[in-house]
């Protein structure tokens, strides 16, 4: 697995990392910005991940896996992808920002793959409060699944974490930015 991390964080440094003065979607001013999404959407990328979060979630009682839409949504049919491929199928469940305005109007996509106290794990791209993927926790948790376990591609170590234990999650990290950027440099 270490080898496959290693390419991982070559992906992502060179495609989803960049270090400059930016605003953040929590509003905090950082040094590095981590747009995932790059490193999702391609081809090796995604694989990576995919296969990375199966792993992460290879001891966790889960069903199925979700996430808040955008963010989680390549992460989502990665891991799902992988799961059937390995032969541990999980189900995908997206998780809408807004409640839809039509037909059953509601905030969580994909239950038709679900029975209702069904344990699920959420992805996210990146955590820096945790505020997004409280969110999408609630929402899950309101459609009447139990979220087991968080994962995340990038731990920013900014209180996100503590956020997630706090409400009684545990959060699973491919990578805290020391790792990522250490990882990716090695030869």
């Amino acid at each position: 697995m270490r080898e496959l991390k290693k390419r991982l964080a070559k992906i992502l440094l060179e495609r989803s990392y960049r270090e400059g003065d930016f605003t953040l979607a929590s509003g905090r001013r950082s040094d590095y910005y981590f747009d995932c999404r790059q490193t999702a959407l391609h081809p090796e990328g995604s694989w990576l991940i995919g296969t990375l979060f199966n792993a992460l979630l290879a001891d966790a009682d889960v069903k199925g896996v979700g996430g808040m839409t955008l963010g989680a949504d390549p992460l989502i049919s990665a891991t799902t992808v992988i799961s059937h491929e390995k032969g541990r199928p999980l189900a995908g469940l997206i998780v809408r920002k807004e409640a839809k305005g039509h037909g059953t109007g509601q905030f969580v996509e994909g239950l038709a793959n679900f029975t209702p106290g069904d344990n699920v794990a959420m992805l996210e791209d990146v955590v820096t409060t945790g505020g997004s993927l409280m969110t999408a926790c609630e929402r899950v948790r309101a459609a009447g699944l139990n979220v087991r376990v968080v994962c995340a591609v990038l731990d920013r170590g900014e209180g996100g974490r503590e956020a997630i234990q706090d409400a009684g999650y545990e959060l699973r990290a491919l990578f805290t930015r020391p790792e990522l950027v250490a990882l990716a440099r090695e030869d």
